[in-house]
């Protein structure tokens, strides 16, 4: 994991009542690579790979633990996730 990956969503917490809804991606916390190795292993943390069937099948990257998810259903999926978690959406 040399190269930075492009980290498009951070949610310090997340309102879950009945249902879920992202900022706009200008108002989306950043990280840099450093700060997401920091939290790799931490069980307060998800982190969510939303890269598309081609992107994540032809790469050689990928985040040991990092869950998959389609970025086409958030909608379905987001719910599935504690708001008491720290969730951290990547593609690269």
């Amino acid at each position: 994991m040399t190269r930075k990956l492009l980290v498009w969503g951070v949610m310090v917490s997340l309102v879950l009542v009945f249902g879920f809804s992202l900022a706009a991606a200008k108002d989306v916390p950043r990280m840099t690579t450093d700060e997401l190795k920091a939290l790799l292993g931490n069980p307060d943390v998800v982190i969510i790979d939303v890269r598309t069937d081609r992107d994540w099948n032809g790469s050689s990257q990928k985040i040991t633990g990092a869950v998959r998810e389609d970025p086409h259903q958030a909608a379905s999926w987001a719910k599935n996730y504690s708001p008491e978690k720290t969730l951290v959406i990547y593609c690269a």
